[in-house]
């Protein structure tokens, strides 16, 4: 049996004296420290009193339905594990304690290693609950980490349509208001969310974030809602879902239009009665929420072509804020090439470069039809071939090196090929190296060769990381 913390804390309910003795005789030669109650009374005041990390409780008590005394349990101390001791073998009340969040059923009379195996696998599911518990507030406190430093590198917003969206953000963040962002994909939406939540009331609750389009449509309702343990194969353990994450703080829905229908319609509920309830379970849970949501197609076609109810749009739509695409505010481009700049340098361990005239006079006049994202990555390329810590224009990516009018085209020159063999085979090394930021053994797994391979290509064509 996997060995736990000293003398892991059993309570034993059941008000048949025998059993008692004799659990506790084995729990103690076991390295346990068991405690025994009787009545349903005694057993959870015992568990109030000091709650343990596991509870054998016996369904046929005199003072109490041991289904009852579970789902107090359960509700009570959600991380201490029960297993159901009784001799009612009935497959009902098997399934019916499983329901409500038991660990297992075991009838008796059972074998002492059947049961021992049992209460090694109970605690090892506390364990690793518990683990888990620990990873997200980790993740929490590294994320908020991540966004103290990205707000040191925020750049300065240059020009007026982006003065006049930070206005409209600084007046409606301290509000409760819905707010529903608009614009392509790139443009920054998910940035100014969390710009929202960090100047709004709830900043300091969690800011928990959910990319509709990210999920397949069977999954986006337990990661939305949750679920119980049981409540369907594979779920192992209680999960609280995106809403019970966001309480208190703010739920970020990124490309709501991607939200299958039949989702919205359960989801516009949660916002009309503030309340949710988790999959497989029988409980209802306040919603306590502030929601933003985000989208980068245009909202009449949306509604047009029905992937976006209009009863969900008008209760999203409490206010409004559409992010122009890059192309439209080419002010900024000096300053997010900057930040860019700054950022990668550092990730790479790089002295920053400077961009030469011609190189910056390109990046100024290209379109950018991926926006602030495809800004973002052609800087990191472009930091990772920098020469002598110079950009020049050959150390933009292809498509930007460009004259514009060729920028679109579907051959950029036509009639003649657009990269040689070696060409073609240096820009997917580099574009493998940008992918892994510089790790050669990712970069090797990415482009699905051996290492030695791809350094004798490095050295080839003379690439240096």
């Amino acid at each position: 049996m996997t060995a736990f913390s000293p003398r892991p804390k059993i309570i034993v309910i059941d008000d048949e004296r025998p059993i008692l003795m004799t659990l506790e005789s084995l729990l103690n030669r076991k390295g346990f420290d068991p405690q025994l109650a009787n009545t349903a009374a005694a057993g959870l005041t015992l568990v109030r009193k000091t709650p343990p990390d596991l509870v054998l409780l016996d369904l046929g008590l005199p003072d109490a339905d041991g289904l009852e005394v579970l789902g107090k349990l359960r509700t009570e101390f959600p991380q201490t594990q029960v297993i159901i001791l009784t001799a009612n073998d009935s497959l009902n009340n098997a399934i019916e304690s499983i329901k409500l969040g038991a660990f297992h059923f075991i009838s008796k009379p059972y074998a002492p290693e059947e049961l021992l195996s049992l209460i090694g696998r109970a605690l090892e599911q506390k364990e690793l609950q518990r683990e888990t518990a620990e990873l997200r507030q980790e993740k929490r406190r590294l994320s908020q980490r991540l966004e103290e430093a990205e707000r040191k590198l925020a750049p300065v917003i240059k020009s007026r349509a982006m003065r006049d969206v930070q206005e409209l953000i600084d007046r409606v963040a301290p509000t409760e208001a819905n707010v529903l962002l608009l614009g392509e994909s790139g443009v920054g939406k998910e940035v100014l969310a969390t710009q929202i939540h960090r100047k709004s009331r709830r900043a300091d609750s969690p800011m928990v974030k959910l990319n509709c389009a990210a999920f397949p449509p069977n999954m986006i309702e337990g990661e939305l809602f949750g679920h119980v343990k049981g409540a369907f194969t594979g779920a192992v353990a209680d999960f609280p879902g995106m809403i019970g994450e966001a309480s208190g703080g703010t739920l970020f829905l990124d490309e709501i239009a991607e939200m299958p229908v039949e989702l919205q319609t359960r989801f516009l509920r949660v916002l009309q009665e503030r309340e949710f309830r988790p999959l497989g379970s029988t409980k209802t849970i306040a919603a306590n929420f502030r929601l933003v949501a985000a989208t980068n197609r245009p909202i009449a076609e949306a509604l047009r072509n029905g992937l976006l109810r209009q009863d969900l749009y008008y209760r999203l739509n409490t206010f409004q804020i559409e992010i122009p695409p890059l192309r439209e505010r080419r002010d900024d481009i000096p300053a997010l090439v900057s930040t860019f700049l700054r950022r990668f340098s550092m990730q790479l361990g790089k002295a920053e470069p400077t961009i030469d005239p011609e190189a910056f006079e390109q990046l100024l006049t290209y379109s950018w039809p991926g926006n602030i994202r495809e800004l973002q990555n052609a800087i990191e390329y472009s930091v990772v071939l920098a020469d002598k810590n110079v950009i020049g224009l050959k150390q933009l990516p292809q498509k930007i090196q460009l004259p514009p009018a060729l920028q679109e085209a579907p051959n950029p020159i036509p009639g003649a090929p657009s990269l040689n063999l070696e060409e073609s085979e240096k820009e997917t090394i580099l574009q493998a190296l940008v992918q892994s930021h510089g790790n050669k053994k990712k970069a090797a797994e990415i482009l699905g060769i051996h290492r030695p391979t791809l350094y004798g290509k490095m050295k080839r064509y003379g690439i240096e990381v």
